[in-house]
């Protein structure tokens, strides 16, 4: 690697820097970063590109660290770029259901503040701390995928710096203008590659009078598919349709959103579809089914499997004849779900790959989010991605050199 000078010794845009950070929280999938950068506006994190530019220096954005892990660790680090101080929602305009946000933001205080208006932005916290840039960057959906989307549905504005230090901005603030809007898109599950996003707009939903979680339990693959068309061709119109998988069984949950009257009468409906057995239940507090705390080789393989929602019962039924523990969360009304993978490295790579050709032959994927290392050097991530020479083209157009979260994302991009 290059030597490069210490970046510290620049202060024109007043962002904090250190350096010597071997052995603290900002290494990225063990790799330590030489320099860490903490700006707290765009125009700071544009002089930081800047700056590193002139240099060569390799490049990669930081939230609050929660899926630093996520994808391949980066061939090199020489600026971590910490956006955590980027946390302000800098605008709430309720009568129009928007609300602006810079990256480093929680989610969680986002929620707060559009919540003393009676709203919400339809995003879940899938890991607690999760900020607004590094949701829209991993492109992580909890439950309410199924009712208002994902990331990518809901942003309608964003700002973001080039790896060059230029900053461009797309989309607006009114829902209708869609001019750029196709930039906002690249970005979302982009991890960090393409630019590092600043600021975001989202539309906003009413937040519900009433919710409420009903469960059932499932015995087979079979079943948890028969309960799940159910509820689909049904009048109750669930907000949300979750399964949970583990071995030999598990259970379906449906969340009812609306008006009192209106949830009350459609919980009758469920509970005739599914039976005594069903039950009024917590809302889960947790969206993924592995400890998101969990680090180096205690953390599960993290998969994102999607399909068909025909294919629930085939996807459920190789987890369970997996050679390794796999236990399932998600969303069987979309066909996308989590999944934690558990066993010896041979085990946990074996079943990657029939969870792969399963979901494959359904029309959909299986990703591997984030594994031990070993685990990480014995499979391929992502799999067969068919737009992956496109990707390469747009990953050339907006970072020619490659400096920026390098080697993270699918085919070394």
């Amino acid at each position: 690697m290059p030597a490069h000078p210490d970046l510290s010794d620049r202060r024109s845009a007043g962002a904090e820097r250190r350096s010597d950070n071997s052995g603290d929280e900002y290494d990225v999938d063990g790799v330590v970063p030489a320099t860490v950068v903490r700006p707290t506006s765009t125009e700071e994190v544009a002089e930081a590109l800047r700056s590193a530019a002139r240099d060569g220096l390799r490049v990669v954005p930081r939230g609050h660290g929660t899926k630093l892990t996520w994808g391949m660790p980066p061939s090199g680090v020489d600026v971590l770029l910490d956006l955590s101080a980027l946390d302000a929602v800098l605008d709430h305009a309720a009568g129009d259901l928007i609300v602006e946000a810079q990256a480093g933001a929680p989610l969680a205080e986002l929620q707060r503040v559009v919540g003393q208006e009676g709203q919400r932005l339809g995003v879940d916290e899938t890991v607690a701390g999760a900020t607004i840039g590094g949701t829209l960057a991993t492109q992580a959906s909890g439950p309410l995928r199924m009712s208002t989307g994902t990331m990518r549905d809901l942003l309608i504005g964003v700002t973001v710096v080039r790896i060059d230090g230029v900053v461009a901005k797309a989309g607006g603030r009114v829902v209708k203008n869609v001019a750029g809007y196709d930039l906002g898109k690249l970005m979302v599950g982009s991890f960090g590659t393409l630019a590092v996003v600043t600021e975001a707009v989202f539309r906003l939903h009413p937040r519900p009078e009433v919710q409420r979680w009903l469960r059932v339990p499932v015995a087979g693959a079979g079943e948890a598919w028969e309960r799940t068309r159910e509820v689909l061709h049904s009048q109750c119109v669930p907000a949300a349709l979750e399964v949970e998988w583990d071995g030999d069984g598990g259970g379906l949950l449906v969340l009812l959103e609306g008006r009192e009257a209106g949830v009350a009468a459609r919980a009758r409906t469920v509970i005739g579809l599914w039976g005594d057995t069903a039950a009024e239940t917590e809302a889960p507090h947790q969206c993924y089914p592995w400890d998101a705390a969990a680090r180096g080789d205690d953390r599960s393989t993290a998969t994102k499997l999607t399909f068909a929602i025909s294919g629930l019962a085939d996807v459920l039924r190789t987890a369970r004849a997996a050679p390794a523990r796999v236990r399932v969360r998600g969303s069987a009304g979309v066909g996308v779900v989590y999944a934690a993978v558990d066993g010896s490295t041979e085990d946990v790579v074996a079943t990657v790959r029939s969870l792969r050709e399963t979901c494959a032959g359904h029309g959909g994927s299986a990703v591997v989010l984030d594994a031990p290392s070993e685990v990480k050097g014995a499979v391929d991530l992502w799999g067969d991605v068919p737009a992956l020479d496109l990707m390469r083209r747009l990953k050339d157009r907006f970072d020619p050199d490659h400096r920026l979260s390098p080697g993270r994302f699918v085919g070394g991009i």
